[in-house]
């Protein structure tokens, strides 16, 4: 191995221990991702670690339009590490996107990735039932394979009998998330060690759930900013499952592609809103306590996991894009524009909540939904909230079938999601233009140490 690439490889292990990213050319800076996301908009709204420098041989195909950028090291703060380390035999690297690669175990922060992972810009959320007569032994071999697969998969690396749809890619990103559901503990003889904060979510008068599209035995995310990388995922942990567990519902998402704009910058929805601004950052000091489960939750074998909570929300966007700006404005409670609260500012001043207009009313109207939705509104309660946008077609009436697959984290889901949305439910204006079409509610573990797999400390204790 030459000096040269030996110091490139200590230099990117420094740089992802710091857990501080190194600054990179303004061209790679563009393609780095955007801020988490979604805040504001449909509620009912980054992962460090050691980057694998054994790289395979597919993913040095790629071309850089720098010339030689053999040593790149990007990310947000608790983001992502891109490393692109070459071989003798590959002189050149991948682009910035394609050798993205996010760890599949996190020693010190223990979570899973894909929980503060910048959004990727395609995903599929996906839900298993154990296959009949499938127990605890079967559910622990079965975790044991998708652990070993997504850590593989997540590296840039070929599985076993591999469908080839992605050799010549390389990570992208990838992220695979795994959570158990509510019916999991009675599959697996675990009831009496299921968490309280996995007990069924309220009906809320805005739902219009579909059963066979909701909940789940197990239940995984996954995200990638390449849709070949997503779906080839998806395939091999399907494959995986084949005899143990059947497939109970899968949706596909999207979001704005990394590089897209001209600086990293809030992601829209499918309503033309900026959607993220008010979300938890890592950087506050409640952070892990809010998102993450901690030592006091009873529940060691889901310290340093988290709660996740799915909803499909298919937005009414011929209605809504029948209203003006100005009405769609009121309705939020920020500027199209920008994001800024209707206040004034920029899009992250703020909301002065107590301030009225020449009327006497209030400028951020009653029933705004940032209004509601805001911690100061919910006893401080917040969640990080990372959905994807859909679009399944059009429907019988020729409107579009889309929206959000809303994803939101917690510690606790009765404290932080359900708190929140019987809020909105009560007079959020945004309400008249979603339909709550599924749910889910998962314990996401901790991610597993080396040699562990996902659950293995509720499986095998």
């Amino acid at each position: 191995m030459s000096k040269q690439r030996t110091s490139k490889q200590t230099a990117a292990k420094e740089a992802a221990g710091k857990q501080t990213p190194k600054p990179v050319p303004a061209q790679a800076a563009s393609q780095a991702a955007a801020p988490n996301g979604s805040s504001d908009g449909p509620v009912d709204g980054s992962a460090g670690g050691s980057p694998t420098l054994e790289l395979s041989r597919r993913r040095l195909l790629g071309t850089v339009g720098a010339a030689g950028a053999a040593g790149l090291v990007a990310g947000g703060a608790g983001g992502a590490v891109a490393v692109s380390a070459g071989q003798s035999d590959a002189p050149t690297a991948l682009t910035t996107i394609g050798s993205t690669e996010v760890p599949f175990r996190e020693e010190r922060a223990r979570h899973q990735a894909g929980i503060t992972t910048p959004l990727q810009a395609n995903g599929h959320l996906v839900a298993f039932d154990l296959a009949p007569g499938a127990d605890r032994k079967t559910a622990a071999a079965l975790l044991r394979r998708w652990s070993r697969t997504a850590e593989e998969l997540m590296a840039g690396r070929t599985p076993d009998a591999d469908t080839g749809v992605a050799l010549d890619a390389g990570p992208s990103s990838l992220t695979v998330t795994f959570g158990l559901g509510h019916s999991f503990f009675d599959r697996t003889g675990l009831a009496k060690r299921r968490p309280v904060q996995l007990d069924p979510l309220p009906d809320f008068s805005a739902d219009a759930l579909d059963g066979e599209r909701s909940n789940g035995d197990l239940w995984i995310q996954i995200g990638s900013d390449d849709a070949l990388v997503a779906f080839h995922a998806l395939r091999a942990l399907q494959k995986d499952a084949a005899g143990s567990a059947r497939l109970r519902w899968q949706m596909n998402g999207f979001n704005r592609t990394p590089g897209a704009t001209a600086h990293p910058m809030t992601t829209r929805n499918l309503m033309g809103q900026i959607d993220g601004t008010n979300n938890p950052k890592p950087s506050d000091k409640d952070f892990d306590e809010r998102i993450f489960v901690g030592r006091d939750a009873g529940q060691e074998w889901m310290r340093g996991g988290s709660y996740a909570v799915f909803r499909r929300i298919r937005m009414l966007l011929d209605d809504w894009e029948k209203r003006s700006p100005a009405e769609q404005e009121k309705v939020i409670g920020r500027r199209k524009s920008d994001g800024a609260p209707l206040t004034g500012g920029s899009e992250n001043t703020p909301m002065r909540l107590d301030a009225n207009g020449p009327d006497g009313l209030p400028v951020i109207p009653a029933n705004a939904h940032a209004r509601i939705a805001a911690p100061e509104s919910n006893q401080g309660a917040a969640m990080l909230r990372r959905p994807f946008s859909f679009h399944d077609g059009f429907r019988d009436d020729g409107a579009p079938d889309a929206g959000l697959l809303f994803v939101c984290w917690q510690a606790d889901p009765l404290r932080a999601f359900t708190q929140v949305q019987r809020k909105l439910d009560r007079g959020d204006a945004l309400s008249r233009f979603l339909r709550h079409e599924a749910s889910g509610l998962y314990a996401v573990p901790p991610a597993p140490a080396a040699g562990d797999y996902v659950g293995q400390a509720l499986l095998e204790r």
